[in-house]
């Protein structure tokens, strides 16, 4: 599975995309970030992320894209920024048809380092290790978002398992009650 992670950010979006299957090493495929100068009204910054990960999604050709959920700060403006780049990420991924997955930072952190607290250098310590690099990816939304496509493989195969029998679950039991209402004789009938 090849997914393209997504540390959200309108002055600057991580970008790292990770091959992958759970149970085995990742690999490292690419790794980036996108800066947009503070400077520039917020919806040109906008379209500056859009085309940027929509070059990434039509180059590295993911199976699956892993976006950080946004989570309620008490700097309002940053929070805006980071849900407006957010947002653009999985537009562009529901463009090409590919399947979104929102992971907390907590549950990256969890996943990439054993701890939902980790900091920002125990992350890019343990994403150096785990894609066996020889320095951690710089800035920290590089390796942030390179934690978050480990992560989706990690997770994200149990995750759709269990979406998928959570559905065919829903859909037995739909069968289910139309087979019961139809075998019901009517209430008028003698």
């Amino acid at each position: 599975m090849r997914v393209l992670g997504i540390d959200p950010g309108l002055t600057r979006c991580g970008l790292g995309v990770v091959d992958g299957t759970p149970g085995r090493p990742p690999t490292m495929v690419a790794v980036g970030v996108t800066r947009t100068p503070a400077t520039l009204e917020t919806a040109r910054r906008l379209v500056q992320i859009e085309e940027a990960v929509e070059a990434w999604v039509r180059e590295h050709r993911p199976d699956a894209v892993a976006v950080e959920r946004v989570f309620a700060q008490h700097n309002v403006p940053t929070v805006m920024g980071t849900a407006q780049a957010a947002g653009i990420a999985m537009l562009v991924a529901a463009r090409h048809g590919l399947p979104v997955a929102l992971h907390t930072p907590s549950e990256v952190k969890a996943s990439i380092t054993g701890s939902g607290r980790a900091g920002k250098d125990q992350v890019g310590a343990m994403v150096t290790r785990i894609l066996r690099l020889t320095a951690a990816p710089k800035p920290a939304d590089a390796a942030d978002a390179l934690a978050l496509a480990i992560c989706h493989v990690w997770r994200g195969g149990a995750t759709a398992r269990v979406d998928a029998a959570l559905q065919a679950a829903a859909v037995a039991s739909a069968r289910q009650r139309r087979a019961f209402t139809q075998a019901r004789p009517s209430r008028g009938a003698s």
